[in-house]
């Protein structure tokens, strides 16, 4: 229960993510028209309440998540057993536009960071530096041939224990983000989804999220997440952070 912080710091600007189910790599613009390809379906709009933006809008939106600390998005793409010659061992490398090629990608998980606040909370007050933050997390899977087989619920608990390996320099990079004179630490995380939407909440509740309170004017649910301990106490099955090699002719974002 409580707070919950991890003595690493490492950098977590491109790190990718290996799993036996799913490789995590960071959102680039090579990801933008598959991605934007996906949210023009209304199905995926309605789930994710999302309103449908243009091919530049998207373009501008992924340059701005690339470059603001309070997100951490990432796209989810076929494991690597599922490309030729992929390595998938600890230090390995993925050489951008193979294992993340569109035909590769399946979805995205993101964290979004906002200042925590409740009635006895130091961020309640105007112009306080605020002691704590809440991490909202989100799993879509976009293409329909991966849904209902799991693959859901193991991409977020791979991308909740890489929070966990990195929580300090996500906190840190946050902190600079903001401007503040030190970093806050994590209180609790939180889902929100529609109440009709039973796979996703059966999903986070497998994974230690309760319900807190009840269906909002959106007709959402929020989960939480309060023992952050939670994250650390599995390491998902082939787990290993790799290099990602881009070729910048290409692809300039890091």
């Amino acid at each position: 229960m409580g707070t919950f912080q991890h003595n690493e710091s490492p950098s977590v600007a491109s790190v990718p993510v290996s799993t036996a189910r799913a490789v995590l790599v960071p959102y680039d613009r090579r990801h933008v028209l598959t991605y934007h390809a996906w949210m023009e379906d209304p199905a995926i709009q309605e789930a994710t309440a999302s309103e449908p933006l243009t091919l530049e809008e998207e373009y501008e939106n992924q340059e701005s998540w690339r470059a603001s600390h309070d997100k951490l998005t990432f796209i989810v793409c076929q494991p690597l057993a599922a490309v030729e010659g992929g390595e998938s061992g600890e230090g390995g490398t993925v050489q951008a536009g193979g294992p993340d090629a569109p035909e590769r990608m399946v979805g995205d998980v993101n964290l979004f960071l906002y200042p925590y606040e409740d009635e006895g909370s130091i961020a309640a007050v105007p112009g306080a530096v605020p002691e704590f933050c809440v991490g909202e997390v989100d799993i879509m899977i976009a293409d329909r041939q991966h849904r209902g087989k799991g693959l859901g619920r193991a991409v977020v608990q791979a991308f909740l224990y890489y929070v966990h390996r990195h929580l300090d320099g996500i906190m840190r990079e946050y902190a600079e983000d903001k401007d503040m004179p030190s970093p806050p630490r994590l209180k609790l995380l939180k889902a929100k989804i529609n109440q009709n939407n039973k796979t996703s909440i059966a999903l986070f509740e497998r994974l230690g999220f309760e319900q807190e309170g009840v269906v909002d004017y959106f007709g959402e649910l929020k989960l939480v997440l309060r023992d952050l301990g939670r994250l650390a106490a599995e390491v998902p099955q082939g787990y290993a952070e790799l290099v990602y090699s881009r070729d910048h002719s290409q692809d300039s974002n890091r």
